[in-house]
């Protein structure tokens, strides 16, 4: 999509998806505390009255950037797990939803997980850090789920929480170097984990 034709989109949408949006870009590029109010209505060609009529405050944008971003991979997660087949594949498709997060088309590079990026910003409580906790459980849980497929709850979970460790990390090092490789690495570390589960089983 040219330049023309994204700002022409924008200029279509309602003034809180333009708004959220131009939020968007601009926390995961720059951070949360960088990026002010002025530059996020000027980039949706909003008025700043614009931005409270939809949201209380910018910590209320926050939040929403923030569930958007969970909805976001939930949304390619399911496109995953719609080609799967088996409970290996099932728990993989967690692993390719986190490739095609980190594939996404940032204007400014990628910098990782912007969920944790986030976070990482926000002072203990905010309500910003919830959102991005519940994501992370999320995930964990939907590899116990699938993961139950292949061996017992307990050890299901204790797996889950492993994986979950290998999503994390690899994710901080391919943010740090701007690179999905060590995601592709970590999903295949998962892989061979599988098969030995499965094997198991």
């Amino acid at each position: 999509m040219t330049t023309s034709q994204h700002n022409a989109k924008r200029r279509r949408g309602s003034a809180r998806e333009r708004l959220l949006e131009a939020a968007a870009g601009r926390f995961y590029a720059e951070g949360i505390t960088a990026t002010g109010i002025d530059a996020i209505t000027a980039e949706a060609g909003v008025a700043k009255m614009s931005l409270y009529n939809n949201f209380a405050s910018k910590a209320a944008l926050v939040e929403a950037y923030l569930q958007d971003r969970h909805e976001e991979w939930l949304n390619l997660y399911r496109a995953r797990l719609a080609e799967t087949s088996t409970p290996q594949e099932r728990v993989l498709a967690v692993f390719d939803a986190y490739l095609d997060h980190a594939g996404l088309a940032y204007d400014h590079g990628f910098r990782g997980c912007g969920l944790l990026n986030a976070a990482a910003e926000l002072p203990a409580g905010d309500p910003g850090r919830a959102v991005v906790r519940r994501h992370k459980e999320h995930v964990e849980e939907l590899l116990v789920e699938h993961l139950s497929a292949l061996t017992d709850p307990a050890a299901a979970r204790k797996v889950a929480e492993h994986f979950s460790f290998l999503l994390e990390g690899a994710m901080a090092r391919a943010g740090l170097e701007g690179d999905p490789a060590r995601l592709v690495h970590a999903r295949g570390i998962a892989a061979d984990l599988l098969t030995g589960l499965g094997a198991a089983r």
